[in-house]
């Protein structure tokens, strides 16, 4: 069976707030637009996104779970869930695809709360404190740790 061509983009709670919560923290460049440029960064690889925000984490777990055979690997900005969820964790760990951690902001210069993720032992990819461009760096680092 071939590896599917489709990346997984999920966001966590709170970045539906892009471009309005907190700009000086998070900039003014909204979801819709992350959603582009992930898209069009994947695209540039041969590879389709499903993109998909939510505020609840047993949403992000079916979309993770649903993934195990739908999709080559997940980039995921899990917001405060990185600091929080064991079972967001285990979920990735669960379905083994190679998994990119993004941050837009560097969350280890922040409040201490944030210094550790849960995310962080299962994922391949870890992109943090570069923005939203950021978003685009950790897709083409986890396509080719895919090795398309």
């Amino acid at each position: 069976m071939s590896t599917p061509r489709r990346l997984l983009l999920l966001n966590g709670p709170n970045l539906n707030l892009l471009g309005i919560r907190e700009p000086d923290v998070y900039g003014s460049q909204t979801l819709a637009d992350v959603v582009a440029l992930v898209t069009a960064t994947a695209a540039e690889a041969g590879y389709g996104v499903d993109a998909l925000q939510s505020n609840h984490e047993g949403v992000l777990i079916d979309a993770i779970h649903a993934a195990r055979t739908e999709a080559a690997g997940i980039v995921i900005n899990a917001g405060g869930l990185t600091h929080t969820s064991v079972a967001l964790r285990d979920a990735l760990s669960g379905v083994a695809l190679p998994v990119a951690e993004v941050h837009i902001s560097d969350v280890r210069e922040r409040e201490p709360f944030r210094h550790h993720s849960y995310i962080a032992d299962v994922a391949v990819v870890h992109v943090i404190g570069r923005g939203v461009a950021g978003y685009a760096d950790a897709t083409r680092e986890l396509i080719a740790a895919i090795g398309a």
